[in-house]
């Protein structure tokens, strides 16, 4: 399966971190939790793809902490959490670079759609496109769901992180040496790319010895069928 995303959370109640672990596993995501700014701040570098963050800790204020996460990292979707309602603090923390402002108590399901509203931002911010689509195959960078019409396609992480890059530069003709430094590194093994691409087309491809997505260009590389909208604006 595709690796699942890492969201860190803080809060100092055990009942809270134990909801939203609960919570989060449902939605396929991998949970980290701290208790306070301390443990907050040694697992920033399990480097997570989502923060949520309770204000009242034991150990730092919670601006301060959010401040200092910010700095550790300019781009990661950081959701607060706090009892405070009043406008004055949800303004304070958005101008200190939070995403989005969650009073407690809070809904689940509202939680989720703030996290999710959340990643798609922080894609749009990075010029990516929430879900890309070329024919029947779609891939929902969000979530990580691959699907070739309603089929859900099931790829390892290696794959997934493949396929994403081939949406990242959807288009253009993507090296085989480029392909394995992103991947894996300048001293792998180039087989790694020819065998990987070939297992991402044996479940995306309907015929995959004659591919209408990944496209092979002799000799140099492999290129992604563009969008749709862009194959019939040319």
């Amino acid at each position: 399966m595709s690796a699942p995303l890492n969201v860190l959370v803080i809060d100092d109640e055990p009942p809270i971190r134990k909801l939203l672990r609960m919570g989060l596993a449902t939605q396929g995501y991998q949970v980290t939790d701290a208790p306070n700014a301390k443990a907050a701040l040694e697992l920033m570098d399990t480097k997570p793809d989502l923060i949520i963050l309770d204000l009242g800790l034991p150990d730092m204020q919670g601006l301060d902490l959010l401040r200092e996460l910010r700095a550790k990292n300019e781009s990661v979707p950081i959701v607060v959490l706090s009892s405070r309602a009043d406008e004055g603090a949800k303004v304070h923390a958005l101008d200190l670079g939070a995403d989005d402002y969650v009073t407690k108590p809070f809904g689940i399901n509202e939680l989720l759609a703030r996290i999710r509203a959340a990643l798609r931002h922080q894609l749009q911010s990075q010029g990516e496109r929430p879900i890309f689509r070329t024919g029947d195959l779609s891939v929902d960078l969000v979530r990580r769901i691959v699907k070739v019409g309603e089929r859900e396609v099931k790829l390892s992480p290696k794959e997934y992180d493949l396929l994403r890059l081939f949406v990242q530069h959807a288009g253009k003709v993507l090296t085989h040496n480029l392909l394995l430094r992103e991947l894996w590194g300048p001293s792998a093994d180039s087989q790694y790319v020819r065998v990987y691409v070939r297992q991402l087309r044996q479940k995306i491809e309907t015929h995959p010895d004659s591919p209408e997505y990944i496209l092979t260009e002799t000799g140099v590389g492999y290129r992604l069928r563009i969008p749709d909208e862009l194959e019939q604006a040319k």
